[in-house]
């Protein structure tokens, strides 16, 4: 049981399918909603063979069963956050993806990583498909303050969605 970094397996399989559009909502197409919840301890299951997000069965439990950040904690609601996608993009060779960062206000909880997912509705596919993991090395702490998710740069190397 750990949180592993990684683009999921599925989301590989799944966008040459035409299961994601990654597009920002303004976009043509207009992308799919992308959310991003947090997970409090490295128990959590999320590695490249994770293929959906799983609400957990008591979403106020401490931990809950799944480890995602307990929705008493204050500032956080179970299913975290949906992102605001910029259209992807080249990087020389690469095809790269970047989301705005997001904070987490007036909050007070411990976050160990995260699992980027895919809410939209999409006939053919399930909901909540998952893209990718990430494990922040730590946990991450915040005490009335401000939890904020900083993406890295899209480029070839940095972005955290490419396909090279």
């Amino acid at each position: 049981m750990a949180i592993v970094s990684a683009i999921c397996n599925s989301f590989k399989e799944e966008i040459l399918q035409g299961g994601h559009c990654l597009n920002a909502s303004g976009g043509s197409p207009a992308g799919n909603a992308i959310k991003c919840a947090l997970y409090s301890a490295n128990d959590a299951v999320l590695s490249k063979s994770t293929t959906v997000y799983a609400a957990p069965a008591d979403a106020s439990a401490d931990p809950t069963s799944t480890y995602e950040v307990t929705e008493t904690s204050s500032g956080y609601s179970v299913g975290g956050k949906t992102l605001t996608a910029i259209d992807p993009t080249l990087s020389g060779d690469s095809a790269v993806c970047d989301f705005s960062n997001e904070s987490w206000t007036s909050a007070t909880f411990t976050a160990r990583g995260l699992l980027l997912y895919n809410s939209t509705a999409i006939t053919g596919f399930t909901t909540n498909r998952s893209i990718c993991a990430i494990n922040f090395g730590g946990d991450k702490t915040v005490t009335s303050g401000t939890f904020t998710i900083e993406f890295p740069s899209a480029a070839a190397g940095t972005a955290i969605i490419e396909i090279a």
